[in-house]
């Protein structure tokens, strides 16, 4: 009896190879070209801030000797630091005043960006329009009038202007909030209509939970815009006990730099103290951070 063999089709006996690109070797070295690069990326944006931290530790003639492990260790430039400013007191308004200014233009912002996502009137993309060109105009065109109108209430002596402007929103923040809202299924809301629930509780109840990581997001742009503001702060604030961040780094460059005693150490250490916040805030943060980052204009 004669056994005929299957036929195998040609080139079936050879064994499938990775294409030549895949091979371990070409990976290892792609890889290891990928981390070299991150690496001296991260290292180039690193190294200032590594930089400032060393300063600040150097006694006064060791401040622009470029190394970054000090020498000789000076702690007590922080000391002299907070003895010479109230920097606490600096620190604790910023606090209140970034706080307050992130908490007013979120909600206020999500508020409105929910209203141009979820409501269907005439007019509202022209509207939509409208608000985006707001961000067309020049801050610095803004500052007279807005000046004038909080000296007319009584409160251009105050921190009040400095967040209170939050409360009608921001052109930019109602844009990225939109995007987000319009990614959500539109069913949700219907159903909860359907159920009952009121326009304010599609916002409150069901949005907003579902927008948390946009909520972040916004939240830790405008705290660190708040953080890092100096003009408005240099407009409204005369008096020392009410000075932000900016504004008291602003006094002492004016005090220990380069209109003062040359303490560049004293500068450094104010400097470090001003951006480990920001630092901190970022890591705690970073994954709600990238995830709301990374959903944005997933649907306009």
């Amino acid at each position: 009896m004669v056994q005929v063999e299957p036929t195998r089709p040609a080139g079936g006996d050879q064994r499938r190879r990775p294409p030549s690109g895949t091979s371990p070797a070409r990976r290892v070295i792609r890889t290891g070209f990928i981390v070299t690069a991150v690496a001296l990326v991260a290292a180039t944006f690193t190294y200032p801030f590594l930089w400032l931290v060393s300063a600040s530790l150097k006694p006064r003639y060791q401040v622009f000797d470029n190394l970054l492990i000090p020498r000789e260790v000076q702690p007590q430039n922080y000391t002299s630091l907070l003895d010479a400013v109230p920097f606490l007191t600096w620190f604790g308004n910023s606090l209140i005043v970034g706080i307050m200014a992130a908490l007013t233009v979120t909600l206020s912002s999500a508020l409105v960006a929910f209203g141009f996502a979820y409501f269907r009137f005439p007019g509202r993309n022209v509207l939509f329009l409208l608000v985006l060109g707001t961000m067309m105009l020049p801050a610095a065109v803004t500052l007279i009038p807005t000046f004038l109108i909080w000296q007319e209430l009584g409160l251009s002596q105050t921190q009040v202007p400095l967040w209170a402007q939050n409360v009608f929103a921001s052109a930019f923040y109602v844009f990225l909030m939109r995007q987000f809202f319009l990614s959500l299924p539109r069913d949700t809301f219907e159903a909860a209509r359907v159920d009952g629930c009121g326009y304010f509780g599609l916002f409150w109840r069901i949005a907003m939970p579902l927008c948390k990581p946009a909520l972040i997001v916004v939240f830790i742009f405008e705290f660190r815009a708040s953080w890092t503001d100096l003009i408005r702060p240099l407009i409204y604030l005369q008096d020392e006990a009410l000075f932000t961040i900016p504004r008291g780094l602003k006094a002492i460059l004016d005090a220990f730099g380069q209109g003062g005693e040359q303490q560049w150490e004293i500068v450094a250490a104010a400097s470090v103290l001003a951006t480990v916040p920001l630092i901190i805030l970022f890591f705690c943060a970073q994954r709600y951070f990238v995830e709301g980052i990374a959903t944005q204009g997933r649907k306009g």
